[in-house]
């Protein structure tokens, strides 16, 4: 007879959010958007937005939208690489992976972050591929050992070869789309297959207040004629590129989506596009952007919770910390970010691993945050009413027996109850923690990234596939400089 109910956490009253959607209309009518992409350019003006070409200022009337925000999916499915149903984006459905943004890896031999290199990406590649509460993996961090103007494509290339999971990534240059395209259509099969079962999601990210550079405009138009779904990242700052207040900062992150939405929809309707951002309560002491910050988190659940109310689905930069180690900060912050987006019901959670305002990368903590979504995941599970009575018929059997350890009941539910941890989380007696060693749990995690990277194989493409991504990649590097692809090991 289980019966459960959804816990969810909202924040905002049903007529707030008509308010908000109400007022980032007249903004992007009013007071417009910057938009450098003559294609993205075209298509607003055809579609009747009024376009100041000399101060590339686009004005969008409110029927344009609403027009875009029909067309848009409510529903998205993305697919692992043998072409199984890994990410189905729509109502309360919450997925984790690790944030596709890092510059650095975090060393535990070293103490802090540094330059990550080839064999890292694979490390991390394989690592994530084996932790199953992240459906998805990221290219999430940049490797060292290439030119940097084709970083994007390399990383993907590295997730592609040691990951069947689908893939969170961007481009950083507009040349750079294609090339990740047809790296993407040979591993599924052509473009058509790829159109219909998407192995990957691309971040759009405009740039606040109300602009959209010639790369990003360039990138939501490839996504939407290619049908591989974007995931729109607009990024406000409190009080240094937004609003101060955040419900000022909600409004205006509305309006960059609604644009975005809208440059999409008008290039393909229909195409698959994610409500998504990364924002961020600006901390005026130190002039820097915390994502722990439980203010940046509010603003997450707000916009969420907007996008939910547009019929889309939404994505959210959570579950990761501005602590510089894998450390009680780094689980603090994490822990209430996953907590709260999955309370919140946010489709694509990324952060999961990061450190440092999103610019790093921990094998370590990516073992860690795994046992913390396992944890939100169980408590928006809820509480099952399993049997009817729900207890009597155990209790009545005091005086017969002094502990129900052994009972069929006992026997019958407790997995399905609680969620069991791995060893890096300590559950032990104080004499067992000396014992083995006093070890933190950040030393804990080390070790199990080390045992799981040893104890698996790498789940390598097919060989021809695999040769086929590296001519792609190797002929891109040669444009510049790259002679040799860093040997994988």
């Amino acid at each position: 007879m289980s019966q459960t109910k959804r816990p969810r956490l909202e924040l905002l009253e049903p007529s707030a959010l008509n308010g908000i959607v109400d007022e980032a209309m007249d903004i992007l009518e009013r007071v417009g958007v910057f938009v450098e992409n003559e294609d993205g350019k075209r298509l607003l003006e055809e579609a009747g937005a009024k376009v100041d070409h000399d101060h590339n200022r686009v004005h969008i009337p409110r029927a344009v939208v609403e027009g875009c925000l029909k067309t848009a999916p409510g529903q998205i499915r993305v697919y692992d690489r043998d072409g199984r149903l890994k990410l189905d984006l729509q109502d309360d459905n919450v997925h984790f992976d690790p944030g596709s943004a890092a510059l650095r890896i975090f060393d535990p031999d070293l103490g802090q972050p540094r330059d990550a290199m080839t064999a890292d990406l694979i490390r991390l590649a394989r690592l994530v591929e084996e932790l199953p509460h992240y459906p998805a993996q990221s290219t999430a961090v940049l490797s060292a050992d290439v030119p940097q103007e084709m970083a994007d494509r390399y990383r993907l290339l590295i997730a592609l070869t040691f990951g069947t999971k689908p893939v969170i990534t961007g481009t950083f240059a507009k040349e750079g789309f294609a090339v990740m395209h047809r790296m993407l259509a040979a591993v599924r099969g052509g473009a058509e297959a790829l159109r219909e079962k998407p192995l990957a999601i691309f971040d759009c990210c405009p740039s606040p207040p109300l602009k959209w550079s010639d790369l990003t405009c360039q990138s939501l138009i490839d996504c939407a004629r290619t049908g591989i779904p974007a995931e729109l990242v607009s990024m406000p700052l409190t009080g240094a590129t937004s609003p101060v207040t955040l419900a000022g900062a909600v409004v205006q992150h509305c309006a960059e989506d609604l644009s975005g939405i809208t440059i999409h929809q008008l290039a393909n309707p229909g195409a698959p596009i994610i409500y998504g951002g990364s924002p961020a309560c600006f901390d005026m002491r130190k002039g820097t952007s915390p994502m722990g910050a439980v203010e940046t988190m509010m603003i997450d659940m707000a916009y969420s919770q907007v996008g939910k109310h547009l019929g889309l689905p939404t994505h959210a930069y959570m579950a990761l910390s501005d602590a510089k180690s894998p450390d009680f900060q780094a689980g603090m912050e994490t822990a209430m970010g996953a907590i709260l987006a999955a309370l919140a019901g946010i489709n694509v959670v990324s952060g999961p691993g990061m450190l440092d305002f999103e610019s790093c990368q921990s094998l370590e903590k990516l073992v860690l945050d795994h046992e913390i979504c396992a944890m939100a995941h169980r408590l928006t599970d809820g509480i099952a009413l399993r049997e009817q009575p729900l207890a009597m018929h155990i209790l009545e059997k005091i005086g017969q027996v002094d502990h129900f350890l052994t009972d069929d009941h006992t026997m019958k539910w407790f997995k399905q109850e609680a969620v069991f941890p791995g060893p890096t989380i300590d559950r032990g007696t104080l004499g067992e923690w000396q014992a083995s060693g006093r070890l933190t749990a950040a030393q804990r995690a080390h070790a199990e990234v080390e045992k799981i990277l040893a104890g698996t194989e790498p789940k390598l493409l097919p060989e021809d596939v695999r040769k086929e991504l590296e001519k792609i990649v190797l002929a891109d590097g040669k444009r510049y400089g790259l002679e040799k692809l860093p040997e994988f090991k």
